[in-house]
């Protein structure tokens, strides 16, 4: 019914920049907010940076400052400008949204995840 795709992963030096996106498309009926995860092997999925409704932003504090997490309305996007980037940024981003869809009875609330796109800096 929902669907998150993600592309813009790959391969960056270090102190590069990566620009991710994400789009939602399904039978939407709102969005509470999107976001972006990370995995890196052998640890846990951690926050990168979430905006809901309302813009305003939240940053793990490893990426403050190096990466901007913003949205397009109209197309369902979600976007992360990922700069100076580090080996310790390598990992599996995930999108992740808030989502509300209509059902037969009502409307329900769930989180909705993309199937992660890798990326990986070194030298």
């Amino acid at each position: 019914q929902v669907q998150l795709v993600e592309s813009g992963g790959g391969l960056v030096q270090p102190g590069g920049s990566l620009r991710l996106s994400c789009a939602a498309s399904g039978s939407i009926f709102s969005i509470k907010a999107m976001g972006w995860y990370r995995q890196a092997p052998g640890k846990q999925r951690e926050l990168v940076a979430t905006i809901p409704s309302d813009g305003r932003t939240n940053y793990a504090d490893s990426v403050k400052g190096r990466f901007t997490i913003s949205t397009d309305n109209a197309k369902r996007t979600v976007y992360l400008q990922m700069n100076s980037l580090k080996p310790e940024d390598t990992a599996v981003y995930y999108c992740n949204a808030r989502i509300t869809i209509p059902t037969l009875t009502r409307f329900r609330q769930d989180d909705y995840w993309g199937q992660g796109t890798q990326v990986t800096v070194s030298s």
